[in-house]
């Protein structure tokens, strides 16, 4: 992501987005960064993932545990709880919602945008 995104807009779509990619595998923090940042997210610094994880661990959406690492200190890995699959799930019915009004409200502007260019 090149351009600056919203702290709070980003938070809340990376938030889901964590718990997409939780749904796939167990990862530990810096995987999931790597991970966003094969998804276009490579400005999201690791300070923003952790609170992340610790605020969607406190909600009861993942779960945490200490496993050995081949390259050093444990590592905390992070699962899906069933609440997580299920907020998954609502992240992106919400998404979905979204991003069909938000590019139809824009490809509007874009029309209107487009059109008066024309008539000058």
């Amino acid at each position: 992501m090149t351009s600056k995104v919203s702290s709070q807009m980003l938070k809340g779509i990376l938030s889901g987005c964590i718990l997409v990619l939780l749904s796939r595998e167990t990862l530990y923090g810096y995987k999931i960064s790597t991970a966003l940042m094969a998804f276009g997210f490579d400005e999201v610094p690791m300070g923003t993932i952790y609170p992340l994880l610790l605020s969607l661990e406190k909600k009861g959406f993942i779960q945490s545990q200490l496993q050995p690492s081949e390259n050093g200190p444990d590592r905390k890995y992070y699962t899906l709880t069933a609440a997580g699959k299920a907020e998954k799930k609502a992240f992106i019915k919400q998404w979905q919602v979204l991003s069909t009004n938000v590019a139809q409200l824009i490809k509007e502007d874009v029309y209107e945008d487009l059109s008066s260019d024309r008539t000058k």
